[in-house]
């Protein structure tokens, strides 16, 4: 697919199919575009947690809200902040750059997906305690966003953008 086809035709989908497992291959050239996403000082101030097993999709659900698309679909990719990798670089900015870090890695995963033909949805309400111990992630990293990954389980609802008028500014 052509770049600026991929863009346009990119969409949240909510529904998955819950028989149809996510292969190997596919989550990993998700993972390594993710990796190749540009960074502050190319120190890749993220982590990322795959979570698969039901009880953890479960509970990372409940996290987020009861979205229950995240218990169905067979992979979340979980981003977070790891703002000590930046401290020595960046000092007190090192927090804003790693949030930055892990929220550009998370847009290319979910391109990556989009690419694959996958089901994709960008989560952002959740709780960040609550998400910090389903996935065992240190109180120093940040959840920045939960990425459900699978199959498509029927059309997504296409939803209008804002037009170019309404949202670009020339100062």
């Amino acid at each position: 697919m052509e770049f600026f086809d991929l863009i346009r035709q990119r969409h949240s989908i909510r529904s998955f199919d819950d028989r149809r497992p996510l292969e190997q291959e596919k989550l990993d050239a998700i993972l390594e575009t993710a990796r190749s996403a540009p960074s502050a000082g190319n120190l890749q101030s993220y982590e990322i947690y795959v979570v698969k097993q039901v009880r953890h999709r479960s509970a990372l659900a409940r996290a987020a809200c009861a979205q229950g698309h995240v218990l169905v679909a067979p992979v979340s990719l979980v981003f977070c902040a790891n703002p000590a990798r930046g401290v020595e670089k960046f000092g007190a900015r090192s927090e804003f750059y790693a949030i930055q870090d892990a929220t550009i890695a998370c847009a290319y995963a979910q391109l990556a997906a989009s690419e694959l033909k996958l089901a994709v949805c960008w989560v952002g309400s959740f709780d960040p305690d609550a998400v910090r111990q389903v996935i065992g992630a240190p109180k120093d990293q940040l959840p920045t966003s939960i990425l459900p990954l699978g199959y498509p389980d029927g059309e997504p609802e296409i939803k209008e953008r804002r037009p170019l008028e309404d949202l670009v500014h020339f100062v």
